[in-house]
Parts: C-alpha cells; structure tokens; sequence
C-alpha cells in the first residue's frame, strides 16, 4: 500500500503551521513533509514529529530570498558559497528531525546566465552536497519543476534530471519526482514512472490542472498508485497539493489508504 506524507505548507492551512502537525495524525498520516523548518527551532519541530508519533522524510536546503523571487541557489553560478552554507545549516535540521533525504532547489538563473554555465554550477554544487550529506546517511534529491508555475526554473524534466544525476559521478544524489509537475511538462506518466524509478527516492503529487486533491483534474492517481506499488516502491508519497476547502473534508481520496477525517492516534 502507498505511504502517503502531508505536506504542511500547503495542507491544513485551517490552523497555524505548528498544530498542522496534530491535524495530519488525527486524519491517519504517518509522515509529514513541508517547504522549510527555518523559522522554527530544529528542537521544536522535533517535539511536536515525536508527540505525534510522525516522521519526517522530506523538507528543501535554503532558497535563497524567497520573498525577493529566489526560488533555490544551486544552479546559479556566482552563489556557491551561499549554497554550501545552506548545505549545513539544511544538515543540522536533517539531523535532529531524522529526516533520511533533503531537497536542493535548482534556482532560476539571472537573464543572460550561460545554460552551459548555470549547469556546471549545478553539477558541481551537487557533487558536492551530496558527499557532505552522504557523511551523515542523507540523501540529496532534485525536483523537475514546471514552467508554467515557475518560469525559468532549471530544472524542468525527470530526463534533464537523470542526466545531471549522471554528470554528478555521485552514488548519493536522486530524483524527486512530482508527478503534478511531470504531467503539465509532456507527461505518459506510467512510463516515465518506470523509466525514473531506479532513481526516484520521493514522489508527490496533485491534481493537474489546479494542484488541488489528486481524485480531481486529468490524472488518474488510482492507476499510478497501483502502478508504482507494484513496481516495489516503499517509499513516500508527499500530498503537494491545495485542498479546495477543508483539508480533512478533501481527503475521501485517501480513505482506501488509510487515511480520512475522524482517524484517532
């Protein structure tokens, strides 16, 4: 059966984000995942994964200015430094969550980067962090993003991924694979499920159009389930989507999984 992790950026968005953590359990989820820790203590966060009995598996290295339009720094030459910076401090809360794998955003490179530039950077910043994580049992992934909802991003298909994967010459450095993103850039999902799994350490997904509930939109999630379970994956699957309302009233999809509002602990 799929492991599915709430993702508490953008799920449980009726409560503030520290008591999205009891709202995840109380519906039956055993893992969590977000967009960042940074503006919370590592020993906080990690109270409230241990009173809920929830593990977390996946959350993303610093962005870089968010507020400002940054959206990663690993691929933006000139910014290097700022990117191993991030490495550690991304480590230190990998560490005390126990979280086994982090997300190293791609970045939009500056009008005018050379793409053979901003690819040496990326390849490079990589092998890098993943040796460092790899010390520590941390897995590092990357995340093909569309470019629809983020225009300019580098990273924008499981194929460019596997081949900077490949150009890294790293053991430690996968493929995050939202199948949201996958679909509005060319998707066949069932075979590029099959071709990336060898190199996919995470899934997510969404509804497509509108990243709403997966049971909404043109995908049909209870096919790749099925498909993706068969195929041996024990991995986790991050919820990434906007419930169209309440989060809980929005999870009949899940209830065959285990999952629904009116779980207990």
């Amino acid at each position: 059966m799929p492991n599915f992790a709430a993702n508490l950026s953008m799920m449980f968005q009726e409560v503030g984000f520290l008591d999205r953590f009891a709202a995840a359990a109380d519906t039956g989820f055993r893992a969590v995942e977000y967009l960042f820790p940074y503006d919370h203590e590592p020993a906080e966060l990690a109270a409230r994964l241990q009173r809920f009995g929830l593990r977390q598996v996946l959350f993303n290295l610093p962005p870089g200015d968010w507020a400002a339009g940054e959206r990663g720094l690993a691929a933006l030459p000139g910014r290097e430094a700022e990117f191993a910076a991030g490495v550690v401090r991304g480590l230190d809360y990998a560490r005390a969550l126990g979280c086994a794998q982090v997300h190293a955003m791609a970045g939009i490179p500056p009008v005018g980067t050379a793409p053979a530039d901003a690819e040496a950077t990326y390849v490079a910043n990589l092998h890098a962090a993943a040796a460092r994580l790899a010390a520590h049992g941390i897995r590092l992934l990357i995340e093909p993003i569309n470019t629809r909802d983020m225009p300019g991003y580098f990273l924008t298909t499981p194929e460019q991924a596997r081949r900077v994967i490949a150009q890294a010459a790293t053991d430690n450095l996968f493929v995050q694979m939202d199948l949201y993103h996958c679909q509005i850039m060319g998707g066949d999902l069932s075979e590029r499920i099959r071709a990336n799994l060898p190199l996919t350490r995470h899934f997510q997904i969404a509804g497509v159009p509108g990243r709403h509930e997966p049971d909404t939109g043109e995908i049909d999630y209870r096919h790749l389930f099925e498909l993706i379970d068969g195929l041996g994956y024990d991995g986790w699957i991050g919820c990434e989507y906007r419930p169209r309302g309440d989060t809980s009233a929005g999870l009949a999809w899940a209830v065959p999984y285990g999952i629904g509002a009116g779980r207990t602990r």
